[in-house]
């Protein structure tokens, strides 16, 4: 991928920063996006150009607005000369019965999980039509797939963005651009780790039991999905061995949706 240019939602940690440390790793230039304190993602975006020998920029567009989306895609295609890769990854949750979810969690993971991405993508098509093809990635969930209770507006947008994402992929498909999704089960993240403690005083379980009992209940290899794992799928997409892929949605958990 060497002198390729990547954009990735979501990656100042977490699967995002895994996919965007996968790319440059295979020599594409990286716009970084995302949430966190300032020095930390600076000390970020430097690591990721001395260890790589890429360039790594950052931009904090908050993905509630699509201005600030669009001004981003401008950015990145500006400094790097256009984006080959877009990954559509930033995402928020919330957990409630559908009779008292608050109108504005609601709003805000519609917002940020499915709104996002459409303009994103709205915005980086026509850049990769003019360069001759393009790569777009979608991160949804097994949750495209199947549903959770308690997790309406969640299941709604990861159903959303499989939808986009086919829509997309067929009316770009002359245009050498294919558009996927992958769709992980539970992912070890840092943000899946804070919330064992809790978990374990409220269920009265060991870490272990927490684990297997409840984050991976419904995961029949009982085993997380990496972030290494995401990435590693997310750079074969954009591969040309990939370039037949298309409109798809790629379940990486472990056999849940096989059930």
């Amino acid at each position: 991928m060497k002198g390729k240019n990547a954009l990735v939602t979501g990656s100042t940690s977490g699967i995002g920063l895994a996919m965007a440390r996968a790319f440059a790793a295979e020599g594409a230039n990286v716009m970084l996006n995302g949430l966190g304190d300032a020095a930390e993602i600076e000390a970020t975006r430097a690591a990721i150009e001395r260890e790589f020998g890429v360039k790594a920029l950052y931009n904090g567009a908050n993905m509630l607005k699509p201005e600030e989306i669009r001004a981003l895609v401008a950015e990145a295609e500006a400094a790097f000369g256009g984006i080959d890769i877009l990954v559509n990854n930033a995402g928020i949750q919330f957990v409630s019965p559908v009779e008292s979810f608050p109108d504005d969690k609601w709003e805000q993971i519609i917002a940020i999980n499915l709104s996002s991405a459409f303009y994103a993508i709205k915005a980086a098509v026509p850049g990769m039509k003019k360069r001759g093809g393009g790569r777009i990635i979608n991160l949804t969930s097994a949750h495209s797939l199947i549903a959770s209770p308690f997790k309406s507006a969640y299941v709604a947008a990861k159903h959303g963005v499989a939808g986009l994402t086919k829509t997309v992929a067929l009316e770009v498909a002359l245009d050498k651009i294919t558009v996927n999704a992958i769709a992980p089960g539970y992912v070890w993240t840092a943000l899946v780790a804070k919330q064992i403690p809790d978990t374990m005083k409220a269920r009265n379980m060991t870490e272990d039991e927490v684990k297997q009992k409840v984050l991976l209940a419904a995961q029949p290899t009982k085993e997380f999905v990496t972030v290494e794992q995401v990435a590693g799928l997310a750079v074969y997409l954009a591969s040309p061995a990939a370039a037949s892929i298309t409109g798809t949605t790629v379940s990486m958990d472990g056999g849940w949706t096989a059930q």
